[in-house]
């Protein structure tokens, strides 16, 4: 009797058994169901912003390709503008005023007035750059008193192309000068000077020559440079005479130990007189055989321009850590035995705006018109006010033949 009753609680154990198990999976199930509706929205989700992204790249690849198609080089190239005024004054204390000693100061490149000047760059296909600029001047001209200033006129316009990392071309169709196509020993370096000749080193770097193209190639320790120089002038008004001054400039610039750079420069011009007045950057070229009508014969000009050549040497170095030093010397085949010479040395934190900058130069010309030799010294300090502008004080004296004279002069930089 005892085991029948046994196996009936067995049985009975075992069905509520049964069904307590099956009302929890049904209560489990139950609780699962949330979850798995979100994993498969997830899934789902998912797969439709995967659909929607690659649409999207679609869509982008044909924007870009059409404006690729239809974009200028100039495209998103921010123009960065560039302003400089620099004024310059003097209290001249002169033996004799007279045309003689005016000039002594206007050959020793002491020149006075107003200079400003906007540039205008523009960043062309990553490495290359385009710029345009415009001055105006109210400067003290020395033959006739001082002029009432020119208003804001563009005097150059220069692109220059970087073809390889060791070569670069420039194209200047309007208001070239040599310096423009040169390689300058230390471009950092270019601290304007108190006057003219200390400001901008050898002179035939600031010879204006119209258009230019030029190519300067780079390897290791030597750099050089070539430049094709064309202008056009009225050589005599009344006769319509126009005259095409064709130049070839070349440069050749070695780095030394200790920071010491030795330039070679050298430039050829070959002036054409002709009648005919063919335009700017225009340049005749004959393929055929020389023919003259007897009209258009003429006699002998005794003045006919000759051609010119001048060459210089450029030293700059630096003496220590705080002090450079430069000098260059050229010569001119119109008149061999003239030679013009400076010696100069500066601060180098000149052009720090928080230090006190100083600098001095030494500089002359011998074997001068009707054999008079001029010699100038300077000496000044630059008083950087701000990051903008700057105050350069001074004192320059000057002898050119029994002329002699001495200059205090202020020179001021504002830049914006």
């Amino acid at each position: 009797m005892e085991t029948v009753v046994d196996k009936l609680k067995g049985f009975g154990t075992a069905t509520q058994s049964f069904f307590d198990g099956l009302v929890h999976r049904r209560e489990k199930s139950s609780r699962r169901s949330p979850i798995e509706i979100m994993k498969r929205l997830q899934r789902e989700a998912f797969s439709d912003i995967m659909r929607i992204r690659d649409r999207q790249d679609k869509v982008e690849k044909i924007l870009s390709f059409y404006n690729t198609q239809k974009s200028s080089p100039f495209q998103e190239n921010a123009t960065h503008v560039k302003g400089e005024v620099h004024m310059v004054g003097a209290l001249l204390l002169m033996s004799v005023i007279d045309n003689h000693s005016v000039n002594a100061l206007r050959r020793a490149g002491i020149s006075t007035g107003i200079h400003s000047r906007l540039t205008f760059e523009t960043t062309v296909r990553e490495s290359d750059s385009l710029v345009a600029e415009f001055v105006a001047n109210q400067k003290a001209v020395v033959d006739s008193g001082v002029d009432s200033g020119r208003e804001l006129t563009l005097s150059k316009v220069l692109y220059k192309a970087s073809v390889r990392d060791w070569m670069s071309a420039i194209v200047v169709p309007v208001g070239a000068r040599c310096r423009d196509v040169a390689v300058l020993a230390n471009p950092s370096h270019q601290e304007k000077g108190l006057t003219d000749i200390s400001s901008y080193g050898p002179p035939l770097l600031e010879q204006p020559n119209g258009g230019a193209i030029g190519l300067t190639v780079r390897k290791s320790n030597v750099t050089a440079s070539l430049a094709q120089f064309i202008s056009t002038e009225r050589n005599q008004p009344s006769l319509d005479r126009i005259q095409h001054d064709l130049g070839t400039f070349g440069q050749l610039v070695c780095q030394l130990p200790r920071g010491t750079k030795l330039s070679l420069l050298g430039l050829l011009e070959v002036p054409k007189l002709s009648n005919l007045n063919l335009g700017a950057l225009t340049i005749p070229v004959c393929l055929g055989t020389r023919h003259e009508s007897p009209e258009t014969v003429e006699a002998p000009d005794p003045g006919k321009a000759i051609s010119r050549r001048s060459i210089a040497l450029h030293l700059e170095s630096e003496l220590d850590e705080a002090t450079r030093i430069g000098g260059w010397v050229e010569l001119n085949q119109s008149n061999p035995k003239q030679i013009k010479w400076a010696v100069s040395m500066s601060d180098k934190n000149n052009n720090n705006e928080d230090a006190l900058g100083w600098g001095m130069s030494l500089s002359g010309i011998a074997g001068g018109p009707q054999e008079r030799d001029q010699f100038k010294a300077e000496s000044y300090v630059t008083l950087n006010m701000n990051k903008r502008f700057k105050l350069k004080p001074g004192i320059a004296y000057v002898t050119d033949g029994n002329a002699k004279a001495m200059a205090f002069l202020v020179r001021s930089n504002w830049s914006l």
